[in-house]
């Protein structure tokens, strides 16, 4: 089973997840064979961070909400609040396959979320640009609740035409970039 999870900084805790860096990796090592995506959400100016997103194949929900409840930056209170979602993985690869590489454009997430039939079940036709993309779903894997993708685009109001506007209560549109310890 796939699993989003977003957790998002606190007001005023910088200094701490800098101070948390080398725990987190080392936590998130424990989890390689497992991620699908991860990377931290940016500032418009892309200086500072916001939250990080890690996509991720784990048994069960409950093994999810572990990996997500067990970071040492949401221990120590990094994070204001964590989205744990299982997620359907549409394009069937890691962000480590997407053919555009790690750098190079401006990369988002974008999250589409609630509103009634709340996901773009299938990926867009263009996918060149597509890293990761999926709907966001219940525990049992029955009923959409949005969509979250990571993308490279142009600008913000690209990355946000990925989705359908008449589809969500609300989209929200994060700078992102490739996470993980520096090579």
């Amino acid at each position: 089973m796939e699993f989003f999870c977003y957790h998002r900084d606190r007001p005023g805790s910088l200094a701490l997840r800098h101070e948390l860096l080398e725990q987190h990796w080392s936590y998130m090592d424990g989890y390689a064979a497992e991620m699908i995506a991860r990377g931290p959400t940016l500032t418009r100016d892309r200086e500072t961070p916001t939250g990080s997103v890690h996509i991720l194949d784990l048994p069960d929900p409950t093994a999810a909400r572990a990996f997500a409840f067990d970071e040492p930056g949401y221990q120590a209170g990094v994070y204001r609040d964590v989205m744990v979602r299982r997620w359907r993985n549409l394009l069937g690869r890691t962000m480590w396959d997407f053919p555009g590489g790690g750098t190079g454009g401006n990369r988002y997430l974008v999250l589409g979320l609630g509103g009634a039939g709340a996901a773009d079940v299938a990926p867009p036709p263009e996918q060149g640009d597509l890293i990761a993309y999926g709907p966001l779903l219940s525990d049992d894997g029955t009923a959409c609740l949005g969509t979250a993708a990571l993308l490279r685009a142009l600008d913000l109001a690209t990355a946000r035409a990925v989705l359908a506007e008449d589809r969500y209560a609300d989209i929200e549109v994060h700078d992102w970039q490739f996470g993980g310890r520096p090579s």
